[in-house]
């Protein structure tokens, strides 16, 4: 059991808001691949094979080859502060506790990753060590899938398990109908278009998982739906101008459809000229979207006939993404003192950006309220 960081008498205690996203490697080398693959391919929520079956398969050829591939492709989106989701990250860290304490919230604002570093571990001690009794687990998945955000609760239990004094804690689950999530999504549709113009067609991507994981009762798939219809309609678009396709499949198993890439050339081949691709799933702009879609699926939609591709970015650290962070952390704090000294802060204090996105956000709302599940 860890040992309990020093303790004073008269010392006020805190409340933290814990931001977490799934992770990137130290450095875009084959070590720092190794070393970071291994810990997330480890992890049986990503990986629901038999430990005994996948560990030799893990061990005796993926991080054998894997790794110098791998390291390639971060290398080709790697930016001068380091990874684009490490930075992205620690800037959302930073924009959202600046909002948080405009609004009058006294908390501590942290992030950490599930796999690589800054750990889930060491954030936490590290807010303990800053007198932190009262803990928001914020993942930065609007969409519940076990592979992720339950990933996220077996490594904060794991550290609660080693804890002397265990800290409250409460956990985001999800917030893919969010109205100030999906206000955000539409205003960046908005703000690209306005500049660039709008494509034939808007494809939304998100992150594949194995077919499996739907029937075994992840509400994931449904969530996606869900997310992209209510931004459809954010945007006053038809139903046959918007796509829900899913990326990234690892291995032979059937996952969820339909894939990324063929569609997009299958697009091609009927003749649509212009695409515009957005990736609502993630909130941080990573491999996977610069990488994946923006380098590999342009290459592929060009290739297949196609004239023109737009990668839209992910809201990453926008005023209307960080806006709506905070009103989702403010929603599940309630409760919790979080005003100076520890008081209870202003029940209506939702941020200074609240005034400003009434008419948006009520718009949302009303969407959000009459969507099917």
């Amino acid at each position: 059991m860890k040992p309990e960081p020093p303790y004073s008498h008269g010392q006020r205690d805190r409340t933290a808001v814990l931001l977490v996203n799934l992770g990137t490697p130290d450095a875009a080398t084959a070590p720092a691949l190794r070393r970071y693959l291994a810990e997330f391919l480890s992890d049986p929520r990503v990986v629901e094979i038999p430990r005994a079956a996948w560990l030799p398969i893990l061990h005796g050829i993926i991080l054998r080859t894997r790794p110098a591939k791998s390291a390639a492709k971060y290398a080709s989106i790697w930016l001068p502060e380091g990874s684009p989701l490490a930075v992205w990250t620690q800037r959302q860290e930073t924009a959202l506790a600046n909002h948080l304490r405009a609004a009058g919230h006294d908390v501590l604002v942290r992030h950490a990753m599930r796999y690589g570093n800054p750990s889930i571990a060491s954030a936490m001690d590290a807010l303990r060590s800053e007198g932190a009794t009262r803990v928001l687990v914020l993942p930065l998945y609007p969409q519940y899938a076990a592979a992720t955000t339950a990933s996220i609760v077996d490594k904060v239990g794991e550290w609660t398990r080693a804890a002397r004094r265990v800290p409250e804690m409460r956990f985001v689950g999800e917030y893919h109908d969010d109205p100030g999530y999906i206000s955000a999504l539409a205003a960046s549709v908005r703000a690209y278009w306005q500049v660039h113009g709008r494509g034939d067609r808007l494809v939304l991507s998100f992150h594949g998982v194995p077919e499996r994981s739907l029937h075994l009762g992840d509400p994931y798939h449904c969530q996606c739906h869900k997310t992209a219809r209510l931004l459809a309609r954010s945007l006053e678009l038809p139903d046959d101008a918007v796509m829900v396709t899913f990326q990234s499949r690892f291995g032979r198993a059937k996952w969820l459809q339909p894939y990324t890439e063929p569609t997009l050339c299958t697009l091609a081949a009927q003749g649509v000229k212009r695409v515009d691709v957005m990736c609502p799933g993630f909130v941080a702009d990573c491999l996977e979207t610069l990488e994946e879609i923006s380098q590999e699926a342009r290459e592929a939609f060009l290739a297949a006939g196609g004239q023109t591709f737009h990668y839209l970015p992910c809201m990453n650290d926008a005023p209307d993404w960080i806006s709506a962070l905070s009103a989702l952390a403010c929603r599940h704090l309630q409760g919790w003192p979080t005003g100076p000294l520890g008081l209870p802060a202003g029940p209506a204090d939702t941020g200074p950006a609240g005034a400003e996105d009434e008419g948006p956000l009520q718009r949302t709302l009303a969407l959000a309220m009459g969507a099917s599940n």
